[in-house]
């Protein structure tokens, strides 16, 4: 009688490393660590099919605090060594940790070719818009303006939208959370497994030592609900503490924050989420758009995958092929004999 592969049940403490975790205490980083762990617990993967790779910076310490198989790679290469392990072995679940500075500087080409190629590898990059682990330097999604130990009067360069990065280059997956909200993160997280190709998720996340409070209007209690809307695909995209604003397309099709109620807006004109529209369109807007902040899943499209097309090339290169040994190989081609 055959066996049936039962599927394995965890909670969040079986990711745990037992490694004592050493982020400054108050660490964005911890509540997605969290998230994280509980996330794997209910994949229904076993662990050792799990892989966490990082590059350099706080955030890339995570693979020593999760009780998977793990690399701690180089800066900015950790899109390298995450496309390589999910070539070699397919049937990996493949977690790749970066930061705004690890993904969007050293390791900007890495990031769009991974995304362009649509890997199925799943990129968490955590944005606290400053180099934490070098001591507050800016970085590529600091604010043009931010006063840090690198700009002192103030940088003059315009930051990157790692969504608007993303979806320009192609993004099949793109979402974002935030530190904060834990139930969303995991929600995040399934689906970004369960999606076949490259899933680009951003999470704002506080760095408490040297950029502390850059997303206090985004978390605070009171300000909140009036300042991030939450999406999901087929529904409506409704926010405010009294749901009572919404998002609709003014006349040029620019996304357009209104008040149900007002100047004869219903629900019945208020936007419904299409995650799954090939047109990036909407999606970029909804990435770009400042107030209120979109948290979610943005964009999610299905597109063959490089590992899909790889295989589908081998195997009709092979049923073309008039090479069945490695005699045969010696012997095609331009070939001579050395006397």
């Amino acid at each position: 009688m055959a066996e049936t592969k039962q599927t394995p049940k965890y909670t969040f403490k079986d990711f745990q490393s037992g490694q004592q975790v050493r982020w400054c205490p108050g660490c964005g980083d911890t509540a997605i660590l969290r998230a994280v762990q509980t996330a794997f617990a209910k994949m229904g993967i076993p662990k050792e099919k799990f892989v966490v790779v990082s590059g350099i910076g706080c955030s890339s310490r995570f693979p020593y605090y999760m009780a998977t198989y793990g690399i701690h790679g180089i800066h900015g290469r950790a899109g390298a060594l995450a496309t390589g392990i999910k070539l070699a072995n397919p049937d990996l679940s493949v977690w790749q940790i970066t930061g705004d500075g690890d993904a969007l500087a050293i390791g900007g080409n890495h990031f769009i070719h991974e995304i362009r190629r649509n890997i199925d590898v799943n990129v968490l990059l955590f944005n606290n818009r400053i180099y934490g682990l070098t001591k507050g330097q800016y970085s590529p999604t600091s604010p043009k303006g931010a006063i840090t130990k690198t700009s002192p009067y103030g940088t003059i360069e315009d930051p990157f939208n790692p969504g608007a990065l993303a979806i320009g280059a192609g993004s099949t997956f793109f979402a974002r959370g935030i530190d904060a909200n834990l139930n969303l993160n995991v929600e995040i997280l399934l689906q970004a497994e369960a999606h076949k190709g490259t899933s680009i998720v951003e999470f704002l996340q506080n760095c408490v030592i040297f950029n502390n409070g850059a997303y206090k209007d985004l978390t605070d209690k009171d300000k909140k609900d009036e300042n991030t809307i939450i999406i999901r695909h087929g529904e409506k995209m409704i926010f405010g503490k009294n749901k009572d604003k919404g998002l609709i397309l003014d006349e040029k099709g620019k996304i357009k924050v209104v008040k149900i109620g007002e100047n004869g807006i219903t629900e019945d004109d208020i936007l419904v989420h299409d995650a799954h529209e090939p047109d990036p369109f909407i999606h970029l807007q909804l990435a770009n758009l400042q107030h209120p902040v979109v948290l979610g899943v943005i964009r999610e499209v299905r597109k063959e995958t490089y590992e899909e097309a790889l295989m589908r090339q081998i195997k009709e290169v092979q049923e073309k092929s008039s090479i069945s040994t490695v005699k045969d190989l010696l012997y095609s081609g331009n070939t001579w004999e050395v006397k």
